[in-house]
């Protein structure tokens, strides 16, 4: 079948327009395709073990109704065919699909309709690098566990099983004046009867209680969730150790209303209701993240009483329910500058304990979030006389400087490029993306890592281990410009050196200008041309400004350290990449 990318002419008028995200992929394809067909022949990337015969199950994919200006896509249910009698004997098998959600398999085009891939229906799934770093912290839970034996029930002393409770409570543990939620009532006489008049009991700041089990719970857990414009990373932790017993990160699917915050802000502007329809997925995909940091801990959802969330002001605006559409232009005014407190879990609709309380940090102003208050937070800048210079690297960076006499902070629209967008062979951290690079300075010829593969590309096995070279990601664009520079195949304006050709074939003449061929094979050429580099350049200038900006202000001219974050940042090797800051 052929795939018609360019603009629609008349005689394709009857063909219908298909974009699937996040990977942007679209094409025209006649009336009838299958869903799945016109993703294979896009080279979209969605699981299928059966083959299309809709047993399997991998192959789910949500229909995203509305407008999309940005894609140029009015997207419609009766754009698709109706349930078809493969999917109804499916949900038999296996459960009902959630709202909006088909086998791609089973499902044809009608019109035009914009298509998500979930994460757990592709192939290669990203790879979200966020992980909690280990550090010195003094453990004081707001939530804690007290085992209390309680008296049973007597009629000469005519006193409630909650009243009991919280005797026992004042006794054993020396609580008294607690308060309780409504939820504990409806759960306490069963916990006690089953647990035989023994019970594990949740109390918030020791001044309220909010869960109560059967028995001994011996653990509580907390999630912390970092809501990034392009990536969710969500870590679980005991909140008894303080250890972080698993991490998850997925792409955010926010991302098919627009890849930046302001395009995802000009949605709403443009869709009454779009907010809460932004909202709807993110939550989602926190659920799907708390599911997933369960089974890997292998702990119940019901165990974790405690979740924070942190993300730039629109991020940690929409997780929270709040309209953004104030961000989107001067003077850039937040609801709220004030912590997020206490809200019960089913308050957003959230799948862990119903009496858990999430939190949000305080934004800091109208483009510098609470991740930012996060990164302050954890890295501690005002408790030491050096002066601290802290980025958080990606799509919109945040940049914090000072110590304990003063802090500044700003954010910089660094764009998608360190993102692997707007960059020739880029693509996101995926399982196949070049992600580490090292050019010999003598011969020019590179060596390269890729993601889902521990070898480099010199060593032996490395073509049966990889599962293929599929393009480049944020760090591996970072790294192989630094090489470049460090090769002296570009030199300090950044301009390759097209008479470097003669000494290596890898130097090849593209239009007026030269370009680097990092990798080729027999399906693709991954070559960094000279447009790439003044993409990584404008990126880099953005951020830099932003950096000087803030160091003319606080009147310095040096900064005793540098931390990166962010969720590529913290692949960025600062000793191969001098340039950085130069």
């Amino acid at each position: 079948m052929s795939v018609n990318q360019q603009s629609a002419t008349p005689e394709a008028a009857v063909d219908a327009l298909v974009v699937f995200t996040p990977s942007g992929r679209r094409g025209r394809f006649p009336v009838g395709t299958p869903v799945l067909e016109a993703a294979r022949a896009l080279g979209v990337d969605i699981d299928s073990v059966c083959g299309g015969r809709g047993l399997c199950g991998r192959c789910q994919v949500d229909l995203c109704e509305g407008n999309f200006t940005k894609h140029g896509v009015e997207s419609r249910a009766d754009h698709l065919t109706d349930k078809s009698d493969t999917e109804s004997t499916w949900e038999k098998r296996r459960g009902a699909l959630r709202e909006g959600r088909r086998l791609s398999c089973s499902t044809q085009l009608l019109g035009d309709v914009l298509i998500d891939v979930p994460s757990a229906s592709q192939v290669h799934r990203q790879i979200v690098r966020k992980r909690a770093e280990v550090l010195d912290i003094a453990l004081d839970p707001i939530v804690r566990l007290y085992v209390v034996d309680v008296q049973e029930p007597d009629m000469h002393l005519p006193a409630s099983d909650l009243r009991r409770l919280k005797e026992a409570l004042a006794y054993e543990w020396n609580l008294s004046d607690l308060g309780n939620d409504i939820r504990v009532v409806q759960q306490l006489q069963a916990a006690l009867r089953q647990g035989n008049w023994q019970v594990t009991v949740a109390v918030y700041d020791d001044q309220r209680i909010i869960g109560v089990w059967p028995g001994f719970q011996s653990q509580v857990y907390g999630m912390a969730v970092d809501v990034g414009s392009t990536t969710i990373a969500a870590h679980l932790c005991n909140l008894q150790t303080g250890e972080v017993v698993a991490s998850a990160g997925r792409m955010n699917p926010q991302i098919r209303y627009g890849e930046d915050l302001m395009s995802r802000v000009s949605y709403i502007m443009m869709h009454p209701g779009g907010d809460e329809a932004m909202t709807r997925s993110v939550r989602d995909a926190l659920n799907e993240l708390t599911v997933e940091l369960a089974e890997e801990a292998g702990v119940n959802v019901d165990a974790i009483l405690e979740a924070t969330f942190v993300g730039n002001p629109i991020m940690q605006s929409l997780v929270f329910g709040i309209n953004p559409v104030e961000l989107g232009g001067a003077p850039f005014a937040l609801a709220t500058d004030e912590a997020i407190d206490g809200l019960w879990a089913t308050e957003m609709d959230l799948v862990i304990h119903p009496n858990a309380r999430v939190y949000g940090l305080p934004c800091i102003a109208g483009h510098v979030g609470a991740d930012t208050a996060g990164m302050i937070l954890s890295e501690t800048p005002y408790l030491g006389e050096e002066l601290m210079l802290l980025v958080d690297v990606g799509t919109n960076a945040e940049i914090v400087l000072g110590n304990r006499h003063r802090l500044l902070a700003c954010s910089s629209p660094t764009g998608p490029a360190f993102e692997g967008a707007q960059i020739s062979g880029g693509q996101r951290a995926a399982t196949g993306a070049i992600e580490r690079v090292r050019i010999d300075p003598l011969t020019l010829e590179p060596r390269y890592s890729v993601i889902g593969c521990d070898l480099w590309s010199n060593q032996p096995g490395f073509a049966e281990e990889a599962v293929g070279v599929t393009g480049i990601c944020g760090s591996g664009i970072i790294e192989v410009v630094a090489e470049m520079f460090l090769a002296g195949i570009i030199n300090q304006d950044g301009v390759i050196q097209g008479e470097l050709a003669e000494r290596s074939e890898r130097i090849i003449a593209d239009g007026r200008t030269f370009s680097y061929v990092l990798h080729q094979d027999d399906q693709r050429t991954i070559a960094i041309t000279q447009t790439d580099i003044r993409a990584i350049q404008l990126a880099k200038a953005a951020l830099y400004a932003g950096i000087r900006l803030l160091m003319e202000q606080f009147g310095t001219q040096h900064v005793d350290r540098i931390r990166i974050g962010g969720a590529f940042g913290v692949r960025i090797l600062m000793s191969s990449t001098p340039w950085c800051w130069d």
